[in-house]
């Protein structure tokens, strides 16, 4: 048929323009590929988010007392362990701690701070002589010296989490003591380690030192975890593919204005060949182009970056819209022109602003807005986008489809617009 065999003459012109290869494929593939490698993603390192080993350097100079006796046979601990300096010894080197710090012990709070300030430790603990003997008293605040480097935050922080926790459980059990000992005037040591074993029976997170802190790597709460680079190479990659498929559309559908102006398509309309047939034919040379190109740009993603798209329901929702909707966007934007010498203020101006009000989301992916969310839909690019997004956090096809005949939508009106002008314009 005619309309085919016009449709391709367009579309081999346009693959073999190397201009339009690279921005179709080249640009969207080069922009990902930067934002790969500088996020590291070329270590090839796909177990995702991991925290830094923190060299801690602990000062014990605790030297327990009499009165923490009594208390002290109510702890969690083992044989070595005489003093409350050795329970916070023994809490910071926890087996599930092992990952994140590296716990060794000196001899004095002056060679703590020195490992530190040489920076062969990012964190010293410094333990008081009196730790236990303030804990034990009913009057006494025990208090615990944090020493770190301060170039560091993320380990500082941890051993400050830890330690926090621990010494709240700790206070909560003094609170209960002094609390019991007000009510009952009662100050035997017999009497105060019966409270604190009713208060470590009913705080299990005392008993338990090593539910101090809990690390989970960032994964998608309802699917199998996806590294961190994926999630952040994703959207942008699609964000890019959005955005260039619409100058796609544009610039292919911008051979109507440069045949006219050539005097090749008077010709054409004065051959036995429709109207109607010779602008079907261009028209569906731009719907094939950018159909190629987001077929391609998807696979690639999938197997150069290993993006995960989506289900296959879902993304293919989400290629029909955007084919559609870029296509109908660029026959009318090239029917508002009446020459190709209006072709870069049109470019430059209408589909980079448009686009990215569209790419509001994907600038906002890791911190979505509902209001940026909200502005970007009023524009086609828009709602494509909103349908990449879905479809990359797992959201049925039942859910993109609204996104879909959204698409639609908007392609009927800009299509039906857009022809309208160009068959009134070569009547």
């Amino acid at each position: 048929m005619k309309i085919f065999d016009i449709a391709l003459k367009d579309l081999t012109r346009s693959f073999r323009s190397v201009f339009a290869v690279v921005f179709m494929f080249g640009i969207p593939l080069l922009v990902t590929g930067m934002f790969y490698v500088m996020f590291g993603g070329m270590k090839g390192d796909d177990t995702g988010f991991s925290l830094p080993q923190t060299e801690v350097v602990i000062a014990n100079l605790d030297e327990g007392g009499s009165g923490f006796d009594a208390p002290m046979s109510q702890f969690p601990a083992d044989g070595n362990i005489q003093s409350m300096g050795d329970m916070v010894v023994d809490v910071l080197r926890q087996d599930d701690l092992a990952d994140l710090m590296a716990v060794t012990l000196v001899d004095s709070g002056g060679a703590a701070r020195t490992a530190v300030n040489s920076q062969r430790a990012g964190v010293a603990v410094i333990i008081p002589a009196d730790f236990s003997a303030q804990f034990s008293s009913l009057d006494g605040q025990a208090v615990l010296e944090v020493y770190q480097d301060p170039t560091l935050t993320l380990g500082p922080a941890i051993v400050r989490s830890v330690l926090n926790q621990f010494m709240d459980g700790l206070s909560g059990a003094k609170i209960a003591v002094n609390v019991a000992v007000a009510q009952t005037g009662s100050s035997d040591p017999v009497f105060i380690g019966q409270v604190v074993e009713a208060y470590l029976t009913a705080s299990s997170q005392t008993r338990d030192p090593a539910a101090l802190l809990e690390v989970r790597s960032p994964a998608a709460a309802n699917s199998e975890e996806i590294p961190l680079m994926v999630r952040i190479i994703g959207p942008i990659l699609g964000g890019m593919m959005i955005f260039y498929a619409f100058y796609t559309a544009a610039a292919s559908a911008e051979t109507l204005l440069q045949e006219d102006e050539m005097g090749t398509l008077p010709r054409l309309f004065t051959t036995p060949t429709k109207q109607s047939t010779i602008l079907g034919g261009k028209m569906l040379a731009v719907l094939l182009t950018v159909t190629i190109q987001v077929v391609i740009l998807l696979t690639l993603g999938a197997l150069i970056f290993r993006i995960h798209w989506g289900s296959l329901a879902s993304i293919l929702l989400f290629a029909a819209g955007t084919i559609l909707v870029a296509s109908a966007f660029g026959v009318f934007v090239n029917s508002l022109m009446k020459s190709t010498k209006q072709g870069g203020i049109v470019f430059g101006g209408v589909l980079t602003f448009t686009g990215m009000i569209g790419m509001m989301p994907i600038f906002m992916f890791a911190s979505p807005s509902a209001t940026f969310d909200t502005i970007s839909l009023i524009v086609p690019q828009g709602w494509a986008v909103r349908s990449l997004v879905q479809s990359m956090q797992g959201a049925s096809a039942g859910d993109g489809l609204v996104s879909l005949l959204v698409m639609f939508a908007w392609s009927a009106v800009l299509f039906g617009v857009g022809v309208w002008r160009f068959q009134k314009r070569y009547a």
